[in-house]
């Protein structure tokens, strides 16, 4: 995004906040506030929604001078997980966050509706989904077992305990599952699907293969035959879009923007949670190569309805031109984030 808008006039200035957000020490909170009052008066500030509601005191002290815009992928007290406790102080700080926001960029359109229940007004929501990178279609495995590739983070939304028992229940056919992914965001997480792996009997079929960029995930992805996620909560689902953008078919969830992105030809799309739903999509398209081939066609024309950066953008940068022309003294080109 940062590139695209670049070549778009843009300036920008990237700064890194401390990694403990969403749940912020007082160092990293204090650091942040400083780091704010170095920006010059009616700049735009594009700020990540993980710290966004996380530091609620600073942006709201922040917004009589600054141009604030709130990038939300979900919200914070919609984390998979926590406890009631946790989830009624996260609403609360947010909602506050969020009242001084300028405006609040959602990348899915099902937030729209959560984000305008927080008191934010549909005149201050826009729609920015994610661009998605070409990629060379994916080989796949060419071998007598069929590579299943996971992409998301060892958490608890993202459901890897339901996927694993549904593909004990298809012990029976030949697969063997990737999973990448951090496992230290939730170590607790981390290490009960680790047990849980051996309990089902499933170690040497299962890869935990920790984080992977570059080359490594270029690689795991050439390798899928069918890449599955059966996250509970999700606003667009770029784990899957990168995976329709390498012709490779969909085993998911229907949450966010995954319906639309899978469509009725490009891969299976099951009820959130729904393990039964889940072990027969796997049984089905395991079982059935013909079928496969005809999903792995369906993921092809696929990827070809993927939006790119160039796209996003786009509407980025008419939300950026709305905000620095907006009521107060407009500001120069130019933004944070």
């Amino acid at each position: 995004m940062v590139t695209a808008l670049r070549a778009r006039g843009w300036a920008i200035d990237v700064h890194e906040l401390d990694g403990e957000f969403p749940m912020p020490s007082v160092d990293a909170i204090a650091a942040a506030a400083a780091l704010f009052a170095t920006i010059a008066d009616g700049t735009t500030v594009v700020i990540d929604g993980l710290a966004y509601g996380a530091m609620t005191d600073v942006v709201v002290a922040s917004s009589a001078r600054l141009r604030l815009v709130a990038l939300v992928h979900m919200l914070l007290a919609h984390e998979v997980g926590i406890d009631r406790a946790r989830e009624r102080q996260r609403e609360a700080d947010e909602r506050r966050a969020l009242s001084a926001a300028t405006a609040v960029v959602v990348t899915g359109r099902t937030m729209i509706d959560p984000v305008s229940s927080y008191g934010v007004g549909i005149d201050r929501i826009a729609v920015v989904t994610p661009g998605t990178d070409r990629a060379p279609i994916a080989r796949g495995s060419d071998g007598s077992l069929v590579h299943l590739l996971c992409v998301a983070a060892l958490t608890p939304g993202k459901g890897h305990d339901v996927l694993f028992r549904a593909l004990a229940a298809n012990r029976g056919w030949g697969w063997h599952l990737t999973c990448i992914g951090s496992a230290t965001r939730s170590a607790a997480t981390a290490a009960g699907l680790r047990e849980m792996v051996g309990a089902l009997n499933l170690s040497g079929r299962v890869t935990l293969a920790g984080e992977l960029a570059g080359p490594a995930l270029d690689a795991s992805f050439e390798e899928a035959d069918l890449f599955v996620l059966a996250t509970f909560r999700e606003t667009f689902g770029m784990a899957v879009a990168e995976a329709l953008a390498r012709g490779i078919p969909v085993v998911s969830t229907a949450t966010g923007e995954i319906p639309m992105l899978v469509g009725t030809s490009a891969g299976l799309v099951v009820p959130v949670g729904n393990e039964e739903a889940l072990t027969a999509a796997l049984t089905e398209v395991l079982a059935d190569a013909a079928f496969r081939e005809k999903l792995r066609a369906g993921a092809i024309q696929a990827r070809d309805r993927l939006s790119d950066w160039d796209v996003a953008a786009s509407k980025m940068s008419a939300v950026l031109e709305r905000v620095a022309d907006g009521p107060s003294e407009p500001s120069r080109r130019n933004a944070r984030e």
